[in-house]
């Protein structure tokens, strides 16, 4: 009869590490997102010290959308 009790025991325990398992897995996902936005909040805090970067980097990127609208298609 043990060993009848056993088997519903290791089910048990094999979906409580799967819980557990999926549980972590969303902990870190979260925690990545927050590290993430941490990040883009620093970088964007640092960007705002040099506004002529900014502007700077503004310009570069339409010059370069300028070049490739104005090249002829083949």
């Amino acid at each position: 009869m043990s060993g009848y009790l056993d088997k519903p025991q290791s089910y048990e325990n094999t979906d409580a590490k799967a819980r557990r398992k999926l549980i972590d897995q969303r902990r870190m996902e979260y925690r990545r997102a927050i590290e993430s936005y941490s990040e883009q909040r620093q970088l964007q805090q640092q960007l705002a010290d040099y506004p002529e970067l900014i502007a700077a980097n503004y310009l570069a990127g339409k010059q370069v959308l300028t070049r490739q609208s104005a090249q002829p298609q083949r």
